[in-house]
């Protein structure tokens, strides 16, 4: 394997943004300022566009070490694009043994600076959630995150749950966790916590349903309105919407 040379590390990081530029459209990234707000560079990179950028990464990298990927990673997140950012983590989901070379603190180092649902969905779906089902993480650090101040991490901790139950991420079910993070949060009034919770518990629903059902029951009370509608639409009529 190479451990090449941090100029090389940062060179290669900087050509990558550039390629994501190069996907750049001008109607997308008007459109996509509000629906992602962030303090980072907005692209205008459509999703099947960084992913086709990650898979030239990915081969280009073959050879690399596992170290020299995650300081590729965190040189790609350093420049500080909202694409970049999903682009570095696109990259653990092409290369599973280099997900699981990560440890705790190098999960929490990719998430540090994350500043909008998209990223906290990719990092949670792609990196975070499956080595928490893999058992990298502990149910003490997503119940950690529970309690942050950040609400971003808050709701990583829910969207972590998502390859616990959803078979298109690996998972197969796992009430008990999904739950244990779902009653940590269900009275957060944070708009963007909310969403995840019902995220959250929507996706329980494929493989217990029964569970969600006596979970809304239990919390009627605290739980936000936009949880409570969202979920029971899903119960009811198998979408979000009710229609």
């Amino acid at each position: 394997m190479i451990q090449p040379p941090a100029k090389e590390i940062k060179t290669v990081a900087k050509d990558a943004i550039r390629e994501l530029r190069a996907f750049t459209n001008p109607e997308r990234q008007q459109a996509t300022l509000n629906y992602f707000p962030s303090a980072m560079e907005n692209l205008g990179v459509a999703v099947p566009d960084i992913r086709k950028v990650a898979r030239a990464l990915h081969k280009q990298t073959m050879e690399w070490t596992n170290e020299a990927l995650f300081a590729l990673s965190m040189a790609i997140i350093a420049q500080k694009t909202l694409e970049g950012r999903q682009l570095a983590y696109e990259l653990y989901g092409l290369r599973p043994a280099l997900r699981a070379s990560l440890t705790k603190t190098k999960v929490e180092e990719l998430g540090h600076g994350m500043d909008n649902w998209t990223s906290v969905d990719v990092f949670s779906t792609t990196i975070a959630g499956q080595l928490w089902r893999e058992g990298v993480l502990k149910d003490a650090d997503l119940l950690r995150w529970s309690r942050s101040k950040e609400r971003w991490w808050r709701r990583a901790s829910l969207a972590s749950t998502i390859p616990l139950n959803m078979p298109s991420r690996g998972g197969s079910g796992d009430t008990p966790r999904t739950l244990k993070l779902c009653a940590a949060l269900c009275a957060d009034k944070d708009e963007m916590v909310a969403k995840g919770l019902s995220w959250a518990l929507r996706a329980l629903i494929a493989t217990d349903s029964t569970a969600v059902e006596d979970f809304l029951s239990e919390h009627e009370e605290v739980l936000p309105g936009r949880v409570k509608r969202e979920v029971r639409n899903k119960l009811g009529t198998g979408r979000k919407s009710g229609k």
